[in-house]
């Protein structure tokens, strides 16, 4: 069976909505896959605005913005049909949303985007709320993009995603083994710390290349709560927007020095995650924006060779859009009525079907 689905993806560094257009087959349980469009759409700065600032509106002005994002999101996707000549080509939109409130352990996360206004604007079959129906069972509803990692990318022992927020998953062993979690903050944190140097992100991160790690700074970082906790476990952007960006502000460093210890931090964190899945020598799939990043992944190569795993940066396409890909898969799941999450990333009572299903025309 043959399915042609978007994908729509915004991550917390809010560098901008990533679209994939993909071709995904299935053949005897068996899934293979070809991103056929794909386009980043950075955000106006208006919408960068009203998307930072999205948790501190009030109730009625918050449900407004779900569904003005909504209709953006259908703009958007409209757009990139007519932009890639993809009419009467798409069968499905699948879109994660933008996340503001991720708290499971009070069953609840939220994504910005209505999805009936996405429909409407699109006329178009949409799947959102890709996490809900997992925190409701109890589950973390992160990270989501192990199921795509396991039926879509096979070959390699460990996924790591540097995205504004850093997570890892394994491959190793059978279904009921399989483990994911969010490791520590990533980009999210390496640009805001570039802002205040009037740059949007640490190109090829030369600044912290050129930086000198803090050694009393990193050992704070280190030695936050989070990392010593086991799995399922997950981080809500405002870990690395309101502990540790202001614990690296408050050490009155310089801009490179403060890369060059964040990056550090998250070179011993990803190492250490590793280390505790307690799955051996293998390859590790290193995809998000941070993959881009030269001086971060020189680092993760040189704390992860002692341990025989080996850093694979694969092509571009992949890097910058193997999660809106995903969200294209996990869409195509929920219309096939087939589990979108796994209970042993998440900690949630079963595997189950996610999404909501909003009917265009």
């Amino acid at each position: 069976m043959i399915y042609r689905a978007i994908g729509l993806m915004s991550g917390s560094s809010l560098d901008g909505l990533d679209i994939v257009f993909a071709i995904l087959e299935e053949q005897g349980g068996k899934w293979t896959y070809e991103i056929n469009k794909a386009a980043c759409y950075p955000y106006p700065p208006e919408w960068n605005d009203r998307l930072i600032t999205a948790t501190e509106l009030p109730a009625r002005d918050y449900l407004l913005l779900h569904s003005a994002y909504g209709n953006y999101l259908g703009e958007q996707v409209n757009r990139f049909i007519a932009e890639n000549n993809l009419q009467y080509q798409v069968g499905l939109v699948a879109s994660h949303g933008h996340t503001t409130f991720h708290l499971p352990s009070e069953r609840m996360t939220a994504q910005l985007g209505d999805g009936a206004a996405i429909a409407a604007a699109t006329g178009l079959p949409v799947v959102t709320d890709l996490r809900a129906m997992d925190v409701a069972l109890g589950g973390q509803g992160a990270p989501i993009v192990p199921m795509g990692e396991k039926m879509l990318l096979a070959g390699y022992d460990y996924f790591l995603n540097l995205g504004g927020i850093a997570n890892i998953s394994s491959a190793a062993g059978n279904e009921n083994d399989f483990i994911a979690f969010d490791i520590c903050p990533a980009n999210r944190v390496l640009n805001m710390l570039a802002a205040d140097a009037g740059q949007e992100y640490d190109k090829d991160g030369m600044m912290a290349a050129a930086g000198i790690v803090q050694e009393s700074l990193l050992a704070q970082l280190n030695e936050l709560e989070y990392y010593k906790q086991p799995w399922p476990k997950s981080l809500a952007n405002t870990f690395g927007t309101d502990v540790i960006y202001p614990l690296i502000k408050q050490h009155g460093c310089t801009i490179p020095d403060a890369l060059a210890t964040l990056t550090e931090h998250i070179a011993v964190q990803v190492p250490a995650a590793v280390t505790a899945l307690h799955h051996g020598p293998g390859k590790l799939l290193c995809t998000g924006g941070g993959a881009h990043n030269d001086f971060l992944v020189k680092r993760l190569r040189e704390k992860l060779a002692p341990a025989g795993v080996e850093a694979i940066v694969p092509d571009a396409s992949l890097v910058d859009y193997k999660e809106a890909l995903v969200m294209a898969f996990l869409g195509i799941l929920r219309w096939r009525q087939e589990a979108t999450t796994l209970a042993s990333v998440t900690g949630a009572k079963r595997n189950s079907v996610g999404g909501s299903l909003w009917n265009g025309e």
